[in-house]
């Protein structure tokens, strides 16, 4: 009888882990695990098989759940303990009026900061989306036109929300994008907003931002309800 895979088997480490980087190094590879796939929604991740992986004690562990949790990578249920949280589903909605106000204030603080460094970093994320045909990596690298523009914003604490909001988006597009049949209709929106930033037309940048984004959210929340999704969602 063939032995279903374990999603933890696909985590490699290599050698022992110094105590003081313990927590960060488990957090980095975790979170690195479920943006690509390889702990799917709804793998359960006990404290002790981690600890046994990384060769650490539990408390670096318990540590880095606890901020992949606070990042919604994670969930806590009260039979299965951490398990890896669900793509975007029923909240679309929800998920994405609460980006709409985090990145617009993200973008309104980072617009004045932008170089001429910044703008050439985010355009060349663009010709990459552009003839990017892998569906991961638009996925990353929509994350990381955002984040181009976002990053100068001084208040930390509200750029770690967006990525967090970005990141689970990056997730949901890496494994339905394709199924959603998108990839190539948001480059449009992606130059003007650029070139409102490049002009630092801060509401002009915002409006832009806003649209794009409720545009997302029309096309996400059609999809979920769609025969394809509820297909997908079950085999999650």
């Amino acid at each position: 009888m063939t032995q279903k895979p374990k999603p933890l088997h696909s985590i490699k480490v290599d050698g022992p882990i110094p105590a003081h980087l313990a927590r960060s190094i488990i957090e980095e590879t975790l979170r690195a695990a479920i943006l690509d796939g390889r702990l799917p929604c709804g793998t359960a991740l006990r404290q002790q098989d981690l600890a046994d992986l990384f060769g650490v004690s539990r408390m670096p562990v318990r540590e880095a759940l606890r901020q992949l949790e606070a990042q919604e990578l994670l969930s806590v249920t009260t039979h299965k303990g951490a398990v890896v949280a669900a793509l975007i589903q029923g909240d679309a909605t929800e998920t994405y009026e609460l980006r709409i106000l985090l990145e617009g204030e993200a973008l309104r603080q980072s617009i004045p900061l932008l170089t001429a460094a910044d703008h050439e970093l985010a355009a060349g994320y663009i010709r990459e989306l552009e003839t990017q045909h892998d569906y991961t990596e638009i996925g990353r690298l929509n994350r990381l036109f955002h984040m181009a523009l976002y990053a100068k914003a001084p208040n930390k604490r509200l750029l770690r929300l967006v990525e967090d909001g970005l990141n689970e988006e990056e997730r949901f597009l890496r494994f339905n994008l394709e199924a959603m049949g998108l990839g190539k209709t948001s480059q449009d929106d992606h130059r003007d907003l650029l070139q409102a930033a490049i002009e630092r037309d801060v509401e002009r940048s915002v409006m832009l931002l806003e649209q794009h984004l409720n545009r997302g959210v029309e096309v996400i929340t059609r999809y979920l309800a769609s025969p394809a999704a509820q297909n997908r969602k079950a085999a999650y």
